[in-house]
């Protein structure tokens, strides 16, 4: 293990909810703004058709405006971060949710991953929570990307700030986790292929990236949405055995008894 993911696995829950709250401050500049509408779209195209009773959202980036996208009624969203009031309805860490288990029927990780010391016990938590045919929705940061290359370059600073301090996860990694929780992957895309620039007029100058990148290089996106649906585990019925079974062991015959005979 490098020393990098050895510092980031060692940080404690302050310094993770210190990141969170500089994240949100990223996504109110020119580029986070960017990524944001476009997780919006992603996520339009797929929350529309998640049906059910109840969804949580675990990490909050700037408002709960993602479960607004969702037709479900009731919505929370679950943060560790007691300091920010931005959307936060219920104050829980993402590796422990103060849910029942087999109660949720959309879980939404909006890069939660890559901030947590242990993302697939995240995952596992979402799995515990939600009903069988349940959805789990997640946004993540590309590592085969623009963005990827940029944070390596930005992670030779002494303390790089987010979103290149996070610990950038593969789809095929995530999809690696999920299918070992039982999970089906139903939706998978990516999107932002132009390099990650604060530079609003170039930034808008190579907007015409974005449907090359689609057409030609669609597997190096710098953020990717996953959808996958809980699996339903078929029980294996057991057929009624109509013939009694047979004794292990035969009846013993009474042992005989003998008499002793005076003589």
């Amino acid at each position: 293990m490098s020393e990098k993911r050895r510092r980031r696995r060692a940080l404690k829950r302050a310094q993770i909810n210190e990141i969170r709250q500089r994240l949100r401050d990223w996504y109110t500049r020119f580029m986070g703004r960017t990524l944001l509408d476009m997780e919006r779209d992603q996520l339009a195209g797929v929350l529309t058709t998640v049906f059910g009773y109840h969804a949580i959202q675990v990490g909050c980036l700037l408002g709960d405006d993602l479960l607004a996208l969702t037709r479900i009624t009731h919505r929370v969203v679950m943060d560790p971060d007691p300091t920010e009031n931005i959307c936060t309805q219920v104050y829980a860490y993402p590796d422990a949710l103060p849910v029942m288990s087999d109660s949720v029927d959309l879980v939404i990780l909006p890069h939660t991953l890559e901030f947590e010391r242990m993302p697939h016990e995240i995952l596992r938590e979402a799995d515990r929570v939600l009903i069988p045919e349940g959805h789990v929705v997640i946004l993540g940061f590309n590592p085969w990307s623009f963005w990827g290359l940029r944070r390596l370059f930005t992670l030779w600073r002494q303390q790089p700030g987010p979103p290149w301090c996070g610990h950038f996860l593969s789809m095929t990694r995530t999809k690696d986790w999920l299918a070992l929780l039982g999970f089906d992957v139903i939706h998978c895309s990516q999107f932002f292929y132009r390099p990650p620039i604060q530079h609003e007029p170039t930034m808008r100058r190579l907007r015409f990236m974005e449907k090359l990148g689609a057409r030609f290089w669609p597997r190096f996106g710098g953020a990717y949405l996953l959808v996958a649906r809980k699996r339903v585990v078929a029980l294996t019925p057991i057929k009624p055995r109509w013939r009694p079974r047979r004794a292990l062991v035969g009846d013993l015959a009474e042992p005989t008894a003998h008499r002793v005979h005076d003589g």
